[in-house]
């Protein structure tokens, strides 16, 4: 049947310019570009948000000042604020290396950098068929990384969470090729990744059984073994991050902090103080908090060991989504949930979309809905929420319970996603011909 057009059209139809339709892919990026114009420049106080002030703390005072002591030769050993493993010097000391910009701005524009890392290889993974043939992921995964880091204001561009998260997706893309060189560089990626904040370990607990573990496993043990002897040759004090921050309390985000948040209005004797370089509670029983945390992380560790141990990996899909699982447990069960997190979570969730077989897709919309409360409460109450306002605990904890309940349903749909098929019951021939017999003398009985 011919449209109105084409009935009232005397052009003929050889002559006529071809319609173009704009692939859906490339209204996500025009959508990215708008949105990053204006965060990005958010983030650097240009145009219309140009101020007199420095740039975002943790920029302008936090790296720069790691940035002094690291290009001095040696690492920030002492310094209560280092927290992280050596690889994290690296991510530092880029900024550096940019010619004709200032520290603070080459940092915020490494990071625009990497953000747009990670939206090309998305898009170009979400054209990709996928493995055994059928459609290709199409956009949503490029569409879910557009809306969601806009959603945490401009968190993501000042702090090098999202150079983690680079590195994390492409050694997931590359590790979806499920070929011996993809394998092999998703074990690289995955050591850097684990070199600049420890997280990205987590991710090798979802490699397919037999050859791709053994090779994506030995690249990131070599890799992780190389890079860690340059660390320790090239400065003292490499890993001492790892005993410097014993004393701990629990970080006034986490979900381990929402009874104390309640508590302090009811006559608890504790307080809320910057410690360890972060704002935390500290007091009567924030240790049994603390305790209860750490059995938690080890609970997750060993439900993810065997999930792992009577699970099917063969799945295209089960790296990623094995990923968010891994790293949703870790996150809820952790004394810190600082508002960057959010950008390893939507990293992972937004990988996991590239595949259209997932069983993350509800818990990757339920990390995006956890973008927007923790941008309500970071940065435009965090004040409030140190002086113990109501309304802004209340959206921390519905925050907070949100990704706890995405953490377990990942965990779920993981879990009832890769499970093995049950083997057909076989029995032995003498069975087997005791039932044929006996089958037979029923068909043959004449009915009553």
């Amino acid at each position: 049947m011919r449209t109105a057009r084409q009935q009232t059209d005397p052009t003929p139809s050889h002559l006529r310019a071809p319609r173009t339709r704009v692939p859906a892919a490339a209204w996500a990026v025009l959508c990215w570009l708008l949105s990053r114009a204006v965060l990005v420049a958010g983030a650097l106080k240009i145009g219309p948000f140009a101020t007199d002030d420095p740039l975002d703390y943790s920029v302008s005072h936090v790296y720069h000042g790691w940035f002094d002591v690291l290009a001095s030769g040696r690492f920030p050993v002492g310094d209560v604020t280092w927290q992280y493993p050596p690889g994290a010097a690296g991510v530092i000391l880029a900024p550096g290396l940019v010619p004709f910009v200032g520290y603070d701005r080459a940092f915020v524009l490494l990071c625009a950098l990497c953000d747009a890392v990670v939206l090309a290889a998305l898009v170009r993974a979400g054209r990709r068929a996928p493995e055994g043939g059928g459609r290709a992921a199409g956009p949503a995964a490029a569409w879910l990384w557009t809306l969601a880091l806009p959603l945490l204001w401009t968190v993501p561009w000042t702090r090098f969470d999202i150079v983690v998260a680079a590195l994390t997706a492409t050694a997931l893309l590359a590790g979806a090729r499920r070929t011996p060189r993809g394998d092999g560089w998703f074990g690289v990626l995955v050591a850097l990744g684990t070199l600049v904040k420890a997280w990205p370990v987590l991710l090798l607990i979802g490699t397919e059984q037999g050859p791709r573990t053994r090779r994506s496993w030995a690249a990131a043990l070599s890799a992780g073994v190389l890079a860690s002897g340059a660390a320790v040759l090239a400065a003292p004090g490499a890993f001492d991050f790892l005993t410097a921050q014993r004393e701990r309390g629990v970080q006034f985000e986490s979900l381990g902090a929402l009874p104390f948040h309640l508590a302090r209005h009811h006559g608890w004797s504790g307080r809320l103080a910057v410690h360890y370089g972060s704002t935390e509670f500290l007091g009567p029983y924030v240790g049994l908090v603390t305790v209860l945390s750490e059995v938690g992380t080890v609970l997750a560790l060993g439900w993810l060991v065997w999930w792992r141990l009577t699970s099917d990996l063969r799945g295209g899909w089960v790296l990623p989504d094995a990923a968010l699982t891994a790293v949703l447990l870790f996150t809820v069960t952790s004394r810190v949930l600082s508002p960057q997190y959010l950008v390893w979570l939507v990293a992972l969730a937004a990988v996991c979309l590239v595949h259209p077989g997932t069983s993350q897709r509800p818990v990757a919309y339920l990390v995006l809905a956890a973008c927007p409360l923790t941008m309500a409460v970071f940065p435009f109450m965090g004040r409030a929420l140190v002086d113990g306002s109501p309304t802004a605990a209340g959206l921390l904890a519905a925050r907070d319970l949100l990704l706890l309940g995405a953490a377990l349903l990942s965990a779920h749909r993981l879990r009832r996603a890769t499970r093995r098929p049950q083997p057909p019951v076989t029995t032995s021939p003498l069975a087997r011909s005791e039932a044929t017999s006996s089958g037979a003398a029923v068909a043959t009985e004449p009915a009553s």
